[in-house]
């Protein structure tokens, strides 16, 4: 059986879907720093989530 490293999971991608997408809803709502913020937050968790995953692997 050959020994193949693993490749990481990248987050960075999650992270910067989730600051535009939480800036286009903020906006729509007028609230659009707001809404940054929360887009971040998760797409941050869901980072970290996969980080998790990956690594108990």
């Amino acid at each position: 059986m050959t020994n193949t490293p693993r490749t990481p999971a990248a987050g960075g991608f999650l992270i910067a879907v989730g600051a535009v997408v939480g800036a286009g809803v903020g906006l729509f709502l007028d609230q659009p720093t707001l809404g940054f913020l929360v887009g971040v937050s998760v797409g941050v968790a869901i980072a970290v989530g996969i980080w998790l995953v990956g690594r108990s692997n």
